[in-house]
């Protein structure tokens, strides 16, 4: 069990998602960065889609009421437990009564934490993910606050073998796997992001100059962002003759363009349909990237074929399976 001591920007109890009840208004919700979030869970032990804690910008405090493994995964929002600096990607077993803090991001804007077992909260429409639009999964459907007392689940038996190995490191308030995984995967995280995308439904009916504007010119995230969306500015874009398009269905990584010409990119809390004409799609694997972009971070666009942006993923998910089946081996 942890309680928390300082609830941070805005820190939520997310999963993989909620899918299926679209239709019904339900957003799908989920950890804005699902790479982050995965590579966590596997770092403790736990089956990739548990429910972890995603922190942004302003993380939070706790304190651990028992020897408790731990990862921290994503932005890196400077973790320190008993005031020493905590390492990122990599397995971390907490002494009881130590507090582990989060302060200001110094690189990315969202970090995940997963516990062994995952966090102890209620299965709502088939996800534990937080829909703060909703109120509902997560822990009481809203942000985590001051003196929440939060359950964890009984760690799985890899947890328990990562736990047992690094007892024996345990000298002061955390010992710190020597091993990590997935940090290379944020080399390309830095103030100028180049997100692959696709052609979207409607790229066809946009300017000449728009399309190319796309590709060609930097676009600014705008402290609008937010869960639902990664706003951007820059060179607006806008349909070479105005028309009413049919609402359809969005996905994360949409990339809509509202009436004043500027991109909005859906994420994780996006709507369940949009009007908007949709110039293109963010790539699978670029998703995390666009999660991680903070208000001030340059934005260019590079155009892709879906075949690229299929291969991409099949490479990152044959990246992640070596990863877990990794872990496993390593403690068999």
């Amino acid at each position: 069990m942890m309680t928390i001591t300082k609830p941070g920007l805005l820190t939520t109890i997310q999963d993989s998602g909620r899918f299926g009840f679209q239709k019904f208004g339900i957003t799908a919700s989920g950890a804005a960065d699902p790479l982050s979030h995965r590579l966590a869970n596997l770092l403790a032990g736990n089956d990739e889609h548990l429910p972890t804690m995603e922190m942004t910008m302003i993380g939070p405090s706790m304190i651990f009421h028992k020897h408790t493994l731990i990862s921290i995964c994503g932005g890196d929002l400077s973790p320190t437990i008993d005031s020493k600096p905590v390492p990122l990607w990599r397995p971390v077993l907490v002494k009881e009564g130590s507090e582990l803090r989060f302060s200001v991001s110094v690189r990315g804007l969202r970090a995940y934490l997963a516990v062994a077992g995952g966090f102890q909260v209620p299965m709502v429409m088939n996800s534990h993910s937080t829909s703060l639009t909703a109120k509902i999964g997560g822990f009481h459907g809203r942000t985590v606050e001051r003196g929440d007392e939060i359950l964890f689940n009984r760690p799985g038996a890899l947890s328990r073998k990562i736990m047992s190995d690094l007892k024996t490191k345990l000298v002061h308030s955390f010992a710190a796997g020597k091993w990590s995984a997935g940090k290379p995967l944020f080399t390309k995280l830095n103030e100028n992001l180049f997100i692959r995308v696709v052609k979207g439904r409607q790229f066809g009916l946009f300017t000449r100059q728009s399309r190319d504007s796309f590709f060609n010119s930097p676009y600014t995230v705008t402290s609008r962002s937010d869960r639902m969306g990664c706003r951007l500015a820059g060179e607006p874009l806008f349909l070479a003759k105005k028309q009413e398009l049919i609402s359809e269905a969005v996905n994360d990584g949409t990339i809509q363009v509202s009436a004043d010409g500027n991109p909005i990119i859906l994420l994780a809390e996006r709507q369940t349909t949009g009007g908007y004409p949709k110039i293109g799609q963010i790539a699978a694997v670029d998703i995390p990237l666009i999660a991680q972009a903070k208000p001030g971070d340059r934005i260019f666009f590079r155009l892709i074929s879906h075949e690229h942006a299929q291969q991409l993923f099949i490479e990152r998910e044959m990246m992640l399976k070596e990863i877990k089946h990794g872990i496993q081996l390593k403690y068999l």
